[in-house]
């Protein structure tokens, strides 16, 4: 578990990057006030009492993705190097079949030295916000809160859409359940169990994710009603809503776009080679 103080210093940190580059670091803030002490998953080096590089391993079933950050002052003297290092010697030894690394789009410092790594460029993820606008509900499908006997259910639409092995995909739903900022929803429809969604809403913003449709039940329209229910909740609470979408996932990104979401910012990731 992260102390107060650690995650103090990766905020001061992660604003003093941004800052400096005008980007947006991916650092899944969700999963770092949620670390245990079951695994080592972040890495730190200070100098005089203050952080000055991060590197952080974010599981999701069989692959995991490292994003990490220098302080601007302190780049070019190997700190990073030396954390990836680390980094990857734990995730080899946590079992993770594959390896992403995160980078913000429009990051050059991250493009120069990605060209050091052995890896190569896999997909983009669009983050993407919804604009205020009317939302028409529609009959046909009723979100409830995830029970402990759904757990099954939720492993297996996680190995059937998102290609996590079942293993992996199991000890993932455990990890995230004891998240309690996030709200787990089964997607219903016929009084039957249809697909799977949570919701992590905190200071004014509601971020979905896990969003998936059994493959039996795609194309009748349960992504779109269960999309505008979730989205005519939210901002009844005064939330804005985001997401995020693969930049090659054609079906979702239009759906998204139709149901009133726009991409504001992207992330590249790049696939380690063995």
């Amino acid at each position: 578990m992260l102390s107060e103080k650690q995650l103090s210093d990766i905020k001061k940190l992660q604003q003093q990057c941004e800052s400096d580059e005008k980007l947006q670091l991916k650092l899944n803030w969700d999963m770092l006030e949620q670390r245990t002490d079951e695994r080592k998953e972040d890495f730190f080096h200070y100098e005089a009492g203050e952080l000055t590089a991060f590197i952080g391993i974010y599981g999701f079933g069989n692959k995991v993705e490292l994003c990490g950050m220098v302080s601007p002052e302190y780049r070019r003297k190997g700190l990073f190097t030396s954390l990836f290092k680390e980094a990857l010697e734990a995730v080899k030894y946590q079992g993770y079949e594959q390896i992403l690394l995160n980078a913000p789009a429009n990051s050059n410092t991250a493009k120069e030295y990605l060209k050091t790594v052995p890896c190569r460029f896999a997909f983009s993820e669009h983050q993407m916000k919804w604009q205020q606008g009317p939302i028409q509900l529609e009959d046909g499908v009723t979100l409830r809160a995830s029970r402990p006997e759904d757990l099954m259910f939720e492993v297996q639409i996680d190995v059937d859409c998102f290609g996590f092995n079942h293993e992996k995909a199991k000890d993932y739903n455990h990890r995230i359940k004891n998240d309690d900022k996030q709200q787990f929803y089964i997607i219903e429809t016929d009084g039957k169990a249809a697909g799977k969604v949570r919701v992590a809403a905190d200071s004014g913003e509601a971020w979905i994710y896990g969003f998936a449709v059994n493959p039996a039940e795609q194309g009748k329209g349960i992504g779109r009603k269960t999309l505008k229910t979730i989205i005519a909740a939210q901002n009844a609470m005064g939330n804005s809503v985001f997401l995020e979408v693969e930049a090659k996932n054609n079906h979702a990104l239009k759906l998204y776009e139709a149901c009133g979401f726009k991409a504001y910012y992207t992330q590249d990731y790049y696939r380690l080679s063995n």
